[in-house]
């Protein structure tokens, strides 16, 4: 039988959930999930303890600093209200303290709560990690056949992008997918693969492995054919709005082939690159329609995919 009341601490997780056909299941969602949009109603379990109005390079200080520090996250957990919704699922992670509320406050959380609730801890660090999560979650909610069912379609459809770059033949173009724009970090975890799927090849990122602090001189020195701008947490939207901090930060950016060339890009990264859930293959395929041009065949999803033009105008791709 289905759980009956979930709580969940990813809008990742939510996704998922919703994917399963168990939207009507939660009874608590953190203060970012946003999809599917009926999860917005829902009682929110989590706030950002960063001010609202901060650049790149201040939000990255404040991240350090709460790391150095004692709190070691950048969210708070209503831990009252956990407890008053009475879940007996909560999806939550243990792989960044960064992304979402720690798993140790979560537990804390869990452990006093007159209602026993199984706590259930989606950590995947590759793309095959994804889908075994989405079975994982489907297994703790009482539904593992949909998992199953939802997992090897993402699969499939994989494959055939997977198929379709391979079949381009010829060398696979340069990409650095850039997870941050001030500083400069590259993709991590899962990222990397999405690049190679869809027929680049990453110049700095790792599958994987964690994303990493890029250096200007770095870049400049790859000078990669394509550039991917896809801040963590950020709708295509907003990345374009702090494009400036990432040209302000770095003078030489214009020199750079893939700016010359055109091949400057800006992707829904909240929706599709950031979230380990069910439109992560959606992210593969908008990363393949930059490097090669859109399917038109099969349209993208609208607004995930920006270039910038010759006279520093914005064009919409997707």
């Amino acid at each position: 039988m289905p759980a009956a009341r979930i709580a969940s601490l990813l809008p990742s997780a939510t996704e998922i959930v919703a994917a399963l056909g168990l939207a009507d299941r939660l009874v608590g969602v953190t203060h970012e999930c946003d999809t599917p949009p009926e999860v917005r109603a829902l009682p929110k379990l989590t706030r950002s303890l960063l001010p609202p109005v901060l650049s790149s390079r201040e939000i990255d200080r404040a991240v350090a600093a709460s790391l150095r520090g004692d709190a070691h996250t950048v969210y708070e957990l209503d831990s009252a209200l956990l407890q008053a919704l009475e879940p007996d699922v909560v999806l939550t992670q243990a792989l960044c303290d960064v992304c979402a509320v720690p798993y140790a406050a979560v537990e804390g959380a869990v452990c006093t709560m007159p209602r026993a609730a199984r706590v259930v801890s989606l950590d995947p660090e590759n793309l095959e990690g994804i889908f075994a999560c989405i079975e994982q979650a489907a297994a703790a909610l009482g539904v593992p056949e949909r998992g199953e069912g939802l997992a090897g379609r993402l699969r499939g459809e994989l494959a055939r992008i997977r198929a379709a770059a391979a079949r381009r033949g010829g060398e696979r173009p340069t990409v650095f997918l850039c997870e941050w724009l001030d500083p400069l970090f590259c993709g991590g975890h899962w990222v990397p693969e999405m690049v190679e799927s869809a027929g680049g090849r990453d110049v700095f990122g790792r599958a994987g492995e964690p994303s990493r602090r890029v250096a200007w001189e770095e870049l400049a020195a790859a000078d990669p054919d394509v550039i991917v701008l896809s801040p963590c947490g950020f709708s295509a939207e907003e990345t374009m709005r702090r494009f400036p901090e990432f040209a302000g930060a770095h003078p030489g950016w214009q020199q750079l082939r893939a700016v010359r060339e055109g091949r400057l890009f800006a992707v829904d990264a909240n929706g599709y690159f950031s979230r380990p859930g069910p439109r992560v293959v959606e992210g593969v395929r908008i990363l393949a329609a930059a490097l090669w041009g859109p399917d038109t065949s099969s349209p993208l999803p609208a607004n995930t995919l920006f270039r910038l033009g010759p006279g520093g105008e914005w064009e919409r791709v997707a």
